[in-house]
């Protein structure tokens, strides 16, 4: 299915220790985390706050797990920052990720975001801010610039869609990349946050495939997004609550996204990303858990 010398897996240390909340897996340390994550499969992972913020300390820490950095969260605020304060936070991340070996860096548009506010609905009641056109002009043109800058030093700046921010559901994704240069911007595509805003994530891939420069592979426990939406959940609510979890233990159908990224050749990251309580669900045990179901699923 996939050509095994240009995908690799990795896993998040989100299911470990949770960057928005970080009492879920307080007692995890990052030697225990990514030793865990070399035990289960995986060659790659992305950067959580645990990790070392000295580029020298945490490339040895991997290179002792047989592990690399494949991509690292970047909070962009073109909305309501100057440009060039952005551009300056994002070069000093490309430095860090240089550093370590890293060539992909995902991008979430952080302004007026809701996802980290533990009592807003993120689902019901209109709380999340709908751009207007001259702000859907400027996140664009500031997405190309970063774009290029990461372009220019052999990055792939990868959108990340995600619940509570300016770019949720399908629509706004499509409109994003329709009005982005495909030389400088990319999709970090997510399986489970599409799921969760009530899209289907096939469809998305289907148009933007040839766009896809970094996956998330993330489940939904369907009932539990149900129960969400119906009892106004904020986004770490449904977190607490066990709306996300591996791929196999929930209600996303993976083997035609993972047929479709095949047959498009694609290249890079099938990252597991699924933010749990590791209280409930231990971290080693569900990636264990994933990396059994993606070899199953893709021979990989």
């Amino acid at each position: 299915m996939f050509d095994s010398t240009k995908v690799r897996l990795g896993i998040a240390p989100i299911g470990w220790c949770n960057d928005d909340m970080p009492e879920l897996g307080a007692e995890n340390t990052f030697r225990q985390t990514v030793s865990e994550m070399a035990l289960a499969g995986f060659t790659g992972c992305e950067i959580g706050n645990k990790y070392p913020s000295d580029p020298a300390e945490l490339k040895k820490a991997l290179d002792l797990r047989g592990m690399t950095i494949a991509s690292r969260w970047f909070s962009s605020f073109l909305l309501t920052q100057d440009y060039d304060r952005v551009r300056k936070d994002f070069e000093r991340e490309l430095d860090f990720l240089a550093a370590v070996g890293c060539d992909r860096i995902n991008v979430s548009e952080q302004s007026w975001s809701i996802q980290g506010k533990q009592d807003v609905p993120v689902l019901t009641g209109g709380h999340r801010h709908i751009m207007d056109d001259s702000q859907w002009d400027r996140l664009c043109t500031g997405l190309n610039g970063l774009g290029k800058v990461a372009r220019d030093r052999g990055f792939k700046l990868c959108f990340h869609h995600h619940m509570g921010t300016v770019v949720q559901t399908a629509a706004e994704t499509e409109r994003l990349m329709e009005n982005t240069d495909p030389a400088y911007v990319f999709l970090c595509y997510d399986t489970g946050h599409f799921t969760f805003a009530g899209e289907n994530p096939l469809a998305v891939l289907e148009k933007y495939v040839g766009r896809v420069g970094h996956v998330h592979l993330k489940d939904m426990r369907l009932p539990v997004v149900d129960q969400a939406r119906r009892e106004n959940w904020s986004f770490l609510q449904a977190v607490r609550n066990g709306a996300f979890t591996v791929p196999g233990d929930g209600g996303v159908d993976f083997d035609p996204i993972f047929k479709l990224l095949a047959e498009a050749g694609y290249a890079g990251w099938l990252l597991v990303e699924a933010e749990q309580d590791p209280a409930k669900a231990d971290p080693l045990e569900y990636a264990m858990m994933a990396r059994r179901y993606i070899r199953a699923h893709t021979g990989l």
